[in-house]
């Protein structure tokens, strides 16, 4: 079986999300079969590398009144899967060069660890992720090659790959995140509860149409 994330660093419920395919994917029979894609979908392609306003900030503009109460839920739902989401700390930025790390990781075995530490980075402790300083020591930790991730970051090394991703979105219909493709099938929502992501890891392909986010 095949799994492809679309996803971005900038979105809490892509952080939410992995922590229950996770745990889906724990009590999944064959769960060592089955091949995990992270696919780069960036929420703001035009984005500053300079860190502006937070996300609650953001989030105020976009939601008025509802933002607080639309924030405390986002905190609540990531509090439940172990995850502290600092949205006051979080500073949107431009996700180019971070997909491209994930890219560079993938192709070393260790982009779900770098998935993580990405997520973590920004979404909890408010750092940079478009910072290649800060890169470098995030791929350090995934236990990736500081010289080869500075060579990467430096050059157009992955670029394509993460363009190629956004082409293949649109032709999946994907227009959101997180978006899970299953073996080539319909995208649904991966930000699902655990149960019903279970169910759709065992359901034959043709019983399998998109689900709208329960959460």
């Amino acid at each position: 079986m095949k799994l492809e994330i679309y996803a971005d660093v900038l979105c809490p419920w892509c952080y939410i999300g992995k922590r229950r395919l996770a745990a889906a994917l724990a009590q999944q029979p064959g769960r060592n079969g089955i091949e995990i894609v992270w696919r780069a979908y960036e929420l703001a392609p035009d984005g500053d590398r300079t860190p502006g306003q937070t996300a609650a900030e953001a989030m105020a503009g976009w939601w008025g009144e509802q933002a607080p109460a639309r924030i405390a839920r986002i905190r609540s739902l990531g509090a439940a899967e172990g995850l502290e989401l600092n949205l006051h700390l979080a500073r949107p930025v431009n996700t180019f060069d971070a997909h491209r790390l994930v890219k560079l990781a993938a192709d070393r075995g260790r982009a779900d660890q770098m998935m993580e530490l990405l997520l973590h980075a920004y979404h909890t402790e408010g750092r940079n992720v478009a910072d290649a300083q800060v890169l470098q020591r995030l791929g350090g930790e995934a236990g990736l090659d500081t010289g080869e991730v500075r060579t990467v970051l430096d050059g157009g090394g992955y670029a394509d790959e993460v363009r190629g991703d956004r082409r293949r979105a649109a032709e999946h219909g994907i227009t959101g995140v997180p978006g899970l493709v299953i073996d080539g099938r319909p995208p649904v929502s991966g930000v699902q509860p655990v149960a019903d992501l279970r169910v759709l890891l065992r359901e034959r392909p043709d019983r399998l149409a998109p689900r709208s986010d329960p959460s």
